[in-house]
């Protein structure tokens, strides 16, 4: 998976995900939109055939988007491997 800034400013980024999903596109774009410092989260797949979505946040105020960005993927991340236990704890694996 490669991440391509296509565009960064004080309080905007937009990034293109290469090899990703809506799924991982979406829990972003979920969790950026939680964050009270967040105007604006989405993403856009400019075509179905290419897996490359683009996600786009812009903050509010002074605050910075990649810090935002991070802290949303690293709720993922803990979401994930929340996930993953329980559902080891209920299969028995």
């Amino acid at each position: 998976m490669k991440v391509k800034v296509l565009k960064k400013s004080e309080n905007e980024l937009k990034i293109e995900i290469e090899g990703s999903s809506h799924g991982l596109c979406n829990l972003l774009a979920k969790r950026l939109l939680e964050d009270k410092r967040v105007e604006f989260a989405g993403y856009d797949v400019p075509h179905p055939l290419a897996s490359s979505p683009i996600i786009y946040v812009r903050m509010k105020g002074a605050n910075k988007p990649e810090d935002a960005l991070i802290e949303a993927a690293e709720k993922v991340r803990e979401a994930n491997d929340a996930f993953g236990k329980e559902l080891e704890r209920v299969l028995k694996v």
